[in-house]
């Protein structure tokens, strides 16, 4: 197994910078994933890794040593793509020990490993036949298999599931886990998926044109986003967003929003903000799950809660759930609440909103503003 140090990377196509500075380092065995939007830089930094695409600024280190300049092949690594690459007229088999035979390992290892990886995987049945005659998680588990039976130091994942279905992506989503449980590898893995980051991986490095937004585990980089992209792209639906100002309710910290006909609702803050924007202003941040049919008997119960009415314009039941969009002031927000108390079409809904979750964001630098204690 091997560690993987990325420091001040920068990538230029021409006049354009791809990659602006990328630090990162993945320990040893860690699940590390790559995450952003189509355009973000995550696959070229994969293929940098790989040594697919030249450095032009700054340090790849594998186990501490520098392999800006050492060739794919050298790099002691394994790749699974998200076309497959499988040759078509190979059988699996033949696919899988491809690589082998090029750098001529003896045919009772390559015996050894394809029985071993088979197993691993449950393709024992499907060794013998060619990619065409294979359903599209079949070929990716293949194309995992000649991966694995390089026995690599870092396994590199890019967007190896966006070809399938939605049930066949959460079933492979599944296996790719007990992989890594079972085999214990340094990966990389790139997706555009935050579901796939937030349940793969140990931790999450969220990227957004060119930079790394935030890098640590999957429930801070949730609750705690760095800025308001973070917050934005990470959660399904994403987290709402509503323009406030800082404000005091009997000496307490609060955040004052705008509702409709010139109101105002006060939303009381369970802990002061560490730092305030000049101008007061703020952006609060609720997710959805963080919405519910206020309760007047839940106010001794729970604190940091707070209530307004808000009309539904919208309901989409999705089965576990249902979720309504409702009016706030000028701004339409997301929530998710149970089917059996679900809003209804047209209702105007006491709407409870738990602060202890919330964030605050500076309208200007959209950076998280830190709460202190309570």
């Amino acid at each position: 197994m091997a560690t993987l140090t990325i420091s001040g990377l920068h990538k230029r196509f021409g006049t354009v910078e791809v990659l602006k500075g990328i630090n990162l380092e993945a320990r040893t065995g860690e699940f590390i994933a790559l995450v952003g939007p189509s355009g973000c830089g995550k696959s070229t930094l994969l293929a940098m890794i790989a040594g697919l695409e030249t450095v032009s600024e700054g340090e790849i280190r594998i186990d501490g040593t520098l392999v800006n300049s050492v060739a794919p092949k050298d790099r002691d690594i394994a790749m699974v793509f998200q076309s497959y690459a499988l040759y078509p007229t190979m059988t699996a088999r033949q696919n899988m020990t491809f690589g082998m035979e090029s750098r001529g390992v003896p045919k009772a290892e390559q015996d050894a490993a394809i029985k071993r990886v088979a197993s691993l995987l449950q393709i024992e049945p499907l060794l013998n036949r060619k990619p065409g005659q294979l359903s599209g998680g079949q070929r990716q588990r293949v194309a995992m298999g000649r991966a694995l039976v390089r026995d690599p130091k870092l396994f590199l994942f890019d967007e190896p599931l966006s070809n399938l279905d939605a049930k066949l992506r959460v079933d492979m989503r599944t296996e790719i886990k007990k992989l890594h449980l079972r085999v214990g590898k340094t990966t990389i893995y790139v997706t555009h998926d935050q579901i796939e980051a937030m349940t793969l991986a140990s931790r999450i490095a969220v990227m957004h044109q060119g930079s790394i937004q935030q890098f640590d585990e999957p429930q801070v980089v949730y609750d705690h986003p760095a800025n308001i992209f973070v917050a934005g792209f990470m959660g399904s639906p994403s987290m709402n967003f509503i323009p406030g100002e800082l404000t005091k309710v009997d000496g307490r910290p609060a955040v004052a929003i705008a509702l409709a006909g010139g109101e105002t609702a006060t939303l009381p803050l369970p802990r002061p903000p560490e730092t305030r924007p000049a101008n007061g202003k703020v952006i609060l941040g609720v997710r959805p799950e963080h919405l519910f049919r206020y309760d007047p008997n839940l106010k001794s119960q729970k604190a940091g809660l707070a209530m307004l009415t808000a009309p539904v314009e919208v309901v989409e039941p999705t089965g576990a759930e249902t979720h309504a969009v409702l009016k706030v002031g000028e701004r339409e927000i997301v929530g998710r609440f149970d089917p059996d108390g679900a809003p209804r079409l047209g209702e105007l809904l006491p709407l409870g909103i738990d602060m202890a979750h919330a964030c605050l964001f500076d309208p200007d630098t959209q950076a998280l503003i830190r709460q202190g204690s309570a």
